[in-house]
């Protein structure tokens, strides 16, 4: 059987069994080397009163959301995109 992609779609290497996360959107249980990570820095004050502060020169705090995706999540929100076959066989930094 053909392999579609050199890694098999992980980052494992030769580590074996991986402990699994629960993706953000949908709810699927999934291998953590193979969910995509999202890390976001979100205000704790509204956005445009952060905005607005800054401005003034004023400290913002932030907490740091981080979610994961599974793979169909991620491509349907436009996190990952679909690729050609030969840009799926490359390996990207």
């Amino acid at each position: 059987m053909p392999k579609k992609r050199k890694s098999r779609g992980r980052d494992k290497g030769s580590k074996g069994r991986n402990e699994y996360v629960t993706c953000s959107q949908c709810g699927a249980r999934i291998p953590r080397d193979k969910a995509k990570k999202v890390t976001v820095r979100v205000p704790l004050v509204d956005a445009a009163l952060a905005k607005e502060l800054q401005a003034k020169g004023a400290y913002v705090p932030y907490t740091v959301v981080t979610k994961y995706y599974c793979i169909s999540c991620a491509v349907h929100f436009g996190i990952v995109k679909v690729r050609s076959r030969e840009e799926r066989r490359a390996e990207i930094p």
